[in-house]
């Protein structure tokens, strides 16, 4: 079966690429999913596989350096490439083999989380690790390795890609596996998309038995009892994750909303033929059945400040504590899954300087102290972040992984151009925090990190064993980006020669 392709490329017919680079012609602006990074690159479309290969051809011939580019999800720079060429594959996104009995889902790199359960979510699959929103792209998600709300219990996206297919910038087509091409398996997967390009992606899905999640939520005064209280649930729930009011001060600090959900086992939803139909799980387009959720940015924009972020802060966390202990209800899938979709355009609430967030891995003895440093510098500097969600992680096999056996607490910040300076030079006085007790971050998220910071995040064996595949698989230095650039710095720059 195949799902409809998202867009044509640009300047010509459906399925074809303009590889016209005239550099007189103006170059289009590139932003990150939270609108804060920017740049300027010639954005290419291509929706099959024979447009890629001649996109990698033409630009190792005219010079031209490349960032791959999936659904544009990426809070940082990962896929920015100041003045070449940005290569969008949202377009190849057809579902080249599913099969209902064994979950297996076989797709190019395009295919985005929505698509995937609105097709295979009837026969009782779900995708086995989902980000918070559902628009990203499986080859993005295998390319960062993405983590969801589950990564204690189910690990990362890149755990359960049974095979992939990649295009390398020698023109090179290789079917990786833990099997096969082992090395390059481990290394492409959270490779931030320097190595190659997906061209197809083998994804296990998770046997569902309902579209309905229990949902607890549990209400916490500070990080000691929410650390207590994912230890206590850690063993019997599917899915733990935990809202942080960052105004919280003093023996307030950490206060803040766990949601514990657990799927439903077999015969516990009377109605699971209607659960697991798309329709009863699509999220609303009104609020109260009247009001477009579309204009909802609007309305939030007068609050996305100081005052009125600790305002919504503090009414979240108070309207919260009014269901006794023990409570639970029933949520759809999607609902519980993708709030970064609940309030379309959410993000343009935060003005046009847009925002970045601050997602640091600690390990499990370190992390309650340094996040309540992190939270606490913040405040002293009069940044404090407006939101904050704690995860609970595990280790994961990948050359360049994030994930720690520990906790992650992912802090937003709004960017201006006012404070723009002094957010950055504060990321930069809470990078040794981290780096210091062997934390590490995810670079889809992160848009600080100061050159030479791969370093600090890897084990320099890792580091090496990834530029060497690098060199291997890329030896002219085909693809760039800008996050590659800043945070690999000389290490990038040796190997950028093209």
């Amino acid at each position: 079966m195949n799902a409809p392709v998202a867009k044509p490329s640009r300047g010509g017919r459906a399925g074809e690429a303009r590889w016209d680079l005239n550099l007189a012609e103006p170059l289009e602006l590139v932003q990150s999913w939270g609108r804060a990074l920017r740049s300027q690159g010639r954005v290419v479309f291509v929706t099959q596989r024979e447009t890629l290969v001649r996109a990698f051809e033409e630009a190792s011939r005219q010079g031209r350096s490349i960032a791959m580019r999936g659904s544009g999800c990426s809070y940082s720079d990962t896929f920015q490439n100041e003045g070449g060429v940005v290569v969008d594959t949202s377009g190849m996104n057809r579902i080249l083999a599913f099969d209902p009995n064994t979950g297996l889902l076989k797709a190019e790199p395009g295919l985005t989380i929505a698509q995937i359960w609105r097709t295979t979510l009837p026969f009782g699959w779900w995708p086995p690790v989902v980000t918070g929103t559902m628009f990203a792209s499986m080859g993005g998600l295998a390319a960062v390795n993405a983590h969801g709300k589950n990564n204690f219990k189910r690990g990362t996206f890149g755990e359960h890609i049974v095979e992939f297919t990649m295009l390398l910038p020698t023109g090179e087509e290789v079917t990786c596996s833990p099997r096969e091409n082992t090395e390059l398996y481990y290394s492409a997967i959270g490779g931030l998309g320097l190595l190659g390009a997906f061209t197809s992606i083998t994804l296990q899905l998770k046997r569902v038995h309902s579209g309905l999640l229990e949902v607890e939520p549990v209400v916490l005064p500070d990080f000691e009892t929410t650390f207590r209280a994912f230890d206590e649930r850690r063993s019997s729930m599917d899915y733990l994750v935990g809202w942080v009011d960052c105004f919280g001060t003093g023996s307030s600090i950490g206060r803040g909303i766990i949601h514990a959900a657990r799927y439903l086992h077999e015969g516990e939803d009377p109605h699971p033929e209607a659960s697991l139909q798309p329709v009863n799980q699509e999220l609303p387009s009104y609020i109260l059945g009247v009001i477009p959720k579309g204009w909802t940015w609007m309305a939030l924009r007068p609050f996305v400040n100081n005052q009125g972020m600790r305002l919504i802060n503090m009414a979240k966390y108070l309207a919260s504590r009014i269901h006794a202990d023990g409570y639970t209800y029933r949520q759809p899938l999607a609902a519980f899954s993708f709030l970064l979709d609940y309030v379309p355009n959410w993000k343009f609430a935060y003005g046009p300087g847009g925002l970045i967030q601050y997602q640091s891995f600690i390990p499990e003895k370190d992390a309650r102290r340094v996040f309540e440093s992190l939270i606490e510098m913040s405040q002293s500097a009069g940044l404090p972040p407006y939101l904050g969600v704690l995860k609970r992680h595990r280790p994961d096999p990948f050359l360049l992984t994030h994930a720690v056996d520990g906790y992650s607490l992912a802090l937003d910040y709004k960017v201006t151009e006012s404070n723009r300076a002094a957010l950055w030079k504060l990321a930069e006085r809470m990078d040794p925090v981290v780096f210091g007790v062997g934390g590490r971050f995810y670079f889809s998220k992160d848009a600080t990190c100061r050159p030479g910071a791969h370093r600090d995040v890897w084990p320099a064996a890792n580091v090496d064993r990834f530029l060497a595949m690098k060199r291997r698989c890329d030896p002219k230095g085909l693809l760039q980006t800008k996050l590659f650039q800043r945070v690999f710095g000389a290490d990038a720059r040796t190997l950028a020669t093209v």
